[in-house]
């Protein structure tokens, strides 16, 4: 453990082995931070906060602070993060309130880039790229392997679904479905994410597939409740597809066209 002398850490705070927590920084009361996680100068966590192993967060970010709702009421919500997260200079993210989730959730080998804001009550998976100034307003949910672009901004209960792409300075004022890119003020679609489906090694007949799927739902003369009666009635059972239609059933808020 290597805790600089300015460093202020809470007596009721749980520190694990490897930790290193730079000059200046505070660390409150009911903070958990896991074994070989590196905080930088002039941090501050406050607690509940649970931060697993091996994360990095960078000068001057602020976790676990009062979340930005008028209805708080001091309830005792938490911030829960994962492991091999990078953190990037003046992240801000913040506690949750009672509703719904009853915090706010990082999954792990997530990369959070400067500037980004993670509000209250947002459930973000794994592997996702935040860059600089991204925005989350509270309640969204952000799946697996999502890359969001700089300067974006997403409304509160907006759900992004896996390998979505959006476009820099962004407004995304309605779900963005799986394996698409979206961008522009209020954001639109620009067909799937080739490029980083390829990346991650998705099978050609997959890719085929959402290709139909995609063409169905949004390039086709159904309506939505039509594309994917036909989707689940024509189409050959593939994982990605499944998640694909089942996304937009779920969706609360619309999706993104």
């Amino acid at each position: 453990m290597n805790i600089h002398s300015t460093a202020v850490v809470s007596r009721d705070a749980t520190v694990g082995s490897d930790v290193t927590i730079g000059p200046y920084s505070i660390v409150g009361p009911d903070v958990s931070i896991g074994d070989g996680t590196v905080i930088g100068p002039h941090v501050v966590i406050e607690g509940p906060t649970d931060i697993g192993k091996g994360n990095r967060v960078f000068q001057f970010a602020s976790i676990g602070a009062e979340p930005q709702d008028l209805k708080f009421r001091g309830e005792q919500c938490k911030v829960v993060i994962g492991d091999n997260n990078t953190i990037r200079e003046f992240v801000t993210i913040h506690r949750g309130t009672a509703a719904d989730i009853g915090m706010t959730a990082i999954g792990d080998s997530n990369l959070i880039m400067a500037y980004c804001h993670v509000a209250h009550n947002c459930s973000l998976g794994s592997n996702i790229v935040m860059a600089n100034a991204a925005n989350l307003a509270g309640h969204i949910t952000v799946e697996d392997h999502v890359t969001i672009g700089g300067m974006t901004g997403v409304h509160q209960f907006c759900s992004i679904g896996c390998y979505a792409m959006i476009g820099g300075a962004s407004a995304v004022t309605a779900d963005v479905p799986p394996y698409v890119i979206a961008s522009g003020n209020r954001a639109k679609l620009y067909g799937l994410n080739l490029i980083g489906l390829e990346r991650k090694g998705f099978p050609a007949e997959t890719v085929k597939a959402l290709k139909e799927a995609y063409r169905l739902l949004f390039r086709s003369s159904l309506l939505m409740k039509e594309a994917v009666e036909k989707i689940k009635k024509d189409m050959p059972s593939i994982p990605e597809v499944n998640h694909l239609v089942a996304f937009i059933e779920k969706s609360e808020r619309g999706v993104c066209r």
